[in-house]
């Protein structure tokens, strides 16, 4: 498989913000808590964990505050085996927050991360060493709602001069963009990267009800040499070129839904980093994401390692049948 731009030798740069998050312990409606569980939340340093976990080198770059929600940010990821070397301190900005407010209808957001330090980021930071030895650079569309200059920081990463590849997922989150087209802005970015994840609910609220299945969202991005469309819990269909490779998901026990798109995306890249077969590299974005289905937190361990290998040499069959409890 090859993409627009060869990968390097180097790891996976992950750039993005990560929150302190806060989750009502036990899980329940915010308003009747009595104890919030501390967390950390942050797209692109859940991608960064789960490739570290795959064994596959990985450097989150963002910034911090100079507080102690800062301090656990980056201990928590270092922790998990992800270089921290290109995360900056801000000493004027706090670290970013959000509470999450479980309820029937499933688990709303509070986010409090306006003038957060990871949104004062700018193009500047590319020209960190951190960023400069990347085999692939991953971003998402969260980056660009943050700040004008975070924008700019997608929009640079993604010249078509960019000495790397990189990796785009969508990660539409509707309450980032008020007052502004979401669609009009990550549709142009979305079609500039070598790699892309999306997810078919994303594209339907994004770019219109005429987006009824995969193949209409290939027709929409036909510029990424690699477009991945997930459909929930039925399937993700890989489109390489011309070619597609549709792959069913796996039966799992859901604790709690948030994460399990960066965990199918850190996955999924694993699998092109180590040139396993397209099928093969989404049954492992299946398998990761099934890590973070299992938790309330948006990290969660891997399946023994047995199970995975196991299941990525499976028959159709087996694969269909498997259980993730």
């Amino acid at each position: 498989m090859s993409i627009h731009r060869p990968l390097r030798p180097g790891p996976v740069v992950c750039v993005g913000e990560t929150m302190a998050a806060l989750a009502p312990d036990p899980l329940g409606p915010l308003d009747g808590a009595d104890l919030l569980r501390v967390d950390i939340a942050g797209a692109e340093s859940n991608v960064a964990l789960y490739l570290a976990d795959h064994g596959i080198p990985a450097r989150w770059v963002s910034a911090v505050g100079d507080d102690p929600f800062g301090r656990r940010v980056r201990a928590r990821i270092a922790a998990g085996g992800v270089d921290v070397s290109g995360v900056r301190t801000d000493p004027e900005r706090p670290t970013g927050l959000l509470l999450k407010d479980p309820g029937a209808r499933g688990t709303r957001v509070h986010y409090h991360r306006a003038g957060s330090a990871a949104s004062a980021l700018t193009p500047d930071v590319l020209d960190d060493p951190a960023v400069a030895g990347a085999a692939l650079v991953h971003l998402s569309g969260i980056t660009p709602a943050l700040s004008p200059g975070c924008r700019a920081l997608v929009e640079q990463a993604l010249r078509p001069d960019r000495p790397w590849p990189v990796s785009f997922d969508v990660n539409h989150r509707p309450a980032l963009w008020a007052g502004r087209s979401a669609a009009d802005v990550l549709r142009p970015l979305a079609d500039r990267a070598d790699i892309v994840l999306v997810g078919l609910d994303e594209a339907q609220a994004l770019w219109g009800d005429g987006i009824t299945d995969a193949e209409r969202v290939r027709d929409l991005l036909s510029g990424p040499r690699v477009l991945v469309v997930k459909d929930g819990d039925r399937a993700a269909t890989a489109f390489v070129g011309a070619a597609a490779h549709s792959v069913p998901a796996l039966t799992v026990r859901v604790a709690e839904p948030v994460g399990a798109g960066d965990a199918f995306a850190a996955g999924f890249l694993s699998g092109l980093l180590r040139q396993l077969p397209m099928d093969r590299a989404l049954r492992l974005g299946h398998l990761t994401a099934a890590s973070a289905l299992r938790v309330a937190a948006d990290h969660g361990p891997l399946p023994d390692p047995a199970l995975v290998a196991a299941l990525l040499d499976a028959d159709e069959e087996t694969w269909r049948a498997a259980v993730i409890d």
